[in-house]
């Protein structure tokens, strides 16, 4: 079991992100429990949960369709939750086709086979 401040340095997440993933019910109380002082108590296994929090956010995930994953007390069904990850593979895809046409076209620049105003 870890206090908030092992929790942090394990994540490197300051502890007012995890006392806001609390907040927005990010955290399962799986995850946390508290002891007689009232004090937070976590298990070890928030810091690969925390990862893959982290993992989810620099994918352009927000807080509020993790929170739609995660929080237990909005009794989503699997169906709407797969439908929240298929619509960001969707969006994933998006960018991804986006960026090959924009890597394309500073090729073409480079190249000179582009009608742009700045020779490189």
């Amino acid at each position: 079991m870890m206090k908030i401040n092992d929790v942090s340095k394990l994540t490197g997440l300051p502890i007012s992100t995890l006392r806001f993933y609390e907040r927005k019910n990010l955290i399962p109380d799986v995850f946390v429990k508290r002891d007689d002082n009232n004090y937070r108590i976590y298990s070890e296994e928030i810091v690969e949960y925390l990862n893959d929090v982290k993992a989810l956010l620099s994918v352009e995930f927000s807080i509020e369709e993790l929170s739609l994953l995660v929080n237990q007390q909005l009794h989503l069904s699997y169906e709407e939750k797969k439908k929240v990850v298929e619509q960001k593979i969707k969006e994933i895809e998006g960018t991804q086709t986006q960026l090959r046409k924009s890597k394309k076209f500073l090729k073409a620049i480079l190249e000179g086979k582009a009608n742009f105003q700045t020779k490189c």
